[in-house]
């Protein structure tokens, strides 16, 4: 009976633990870190912030717990996505394309402009993560693609994830974004668009 007890409330623990993820989740992605306060985040799930401090330390402690969330939901949706064997190379880099941008625009440019302002450490890690995802994704791709004739010989392949890489963190950040009057959707489907053409071969072109 003790055990069965303490299940249940490890089970009550999980699921208040996931409605404040999800809640927080919702919350700071459409306004920013900076402008959603625990008690903004208490009074829309309806607890007291003494329940939100009992499952995590801090705001910090929940926004990581945020981001770990939402890379767990990407790296789920690529790996479904990738690991089907295809020889249609071009068509399941539009699903990953497709794919990165429907989370991206979960994600507005305040939230990213006040984590990297107020938490640099957070920000190194997104920047990080977003880094290995297109490393491991795009690169299994691009290896895919050249065994089939999609991807040109010619080009190291490496070279090719680094450009994208580049190319997405140099312009991928809020002020960027404003300066240039894109949305990150606009930018990162430019980034992909530009570097791809000039790696697929003609066999590979006609397809698009």
């Amino acid at each position: 009976m003790g055990q069965d007890t303490k299940r249940t409330e490890l089970a009550v623990q999980d699921s208040a633990r996931e409605r404040i993820i999800a809640g927080a989740r919702r919350n700071f992605f459409a306004l920013g870190f900076r402008g959603v306060t625990m008690d903004d985040l208490a009074h829309e799930l309806g607890m007291s912030k003494k329940t939100l401090y009992a499952h995590f330390s801090s705001k910090h402690a929940i926004v990581l717990a945020v981001m770990l969330d939402k890379f767990h939901d990407i790296e789920q949706d690529l790996e479904r996505i990738t690991s089907r064997f295809s020889p249609d190379v071009v068509g399941t880099s539009r699903e990953v394309l497709a794919c990165m941008q429907r989370h991206i625009e979960e994600i507005q440019p305040a939230f990213l402009r006040d984590i990297r302002r107020g938490n640099p450490a957070l920000f190194e890690m997104v920047v990080h993560r977003r880094q290995e995802m297109i490393q491991r994704y795009f690169g299994r791709l691009l290896r895919e693609g050249r065994e089939s004739g999609i991807i040109r010989n010619d080009v190291p392949l490496e070279l090719v994830t680094e450009l994208l890489i580049g190319a997405r963190e140099v312009i991928m950040n809020p002020e960027k974004l404003a300066e240039l009057g894109l949305t990150p959707k606009m930018c990162f489907s430019g980034i992909i668009t530009i570097i791809l053409e000039g790696v697929i071969t003609d066999a590979g072109r006609a397809k698009l």
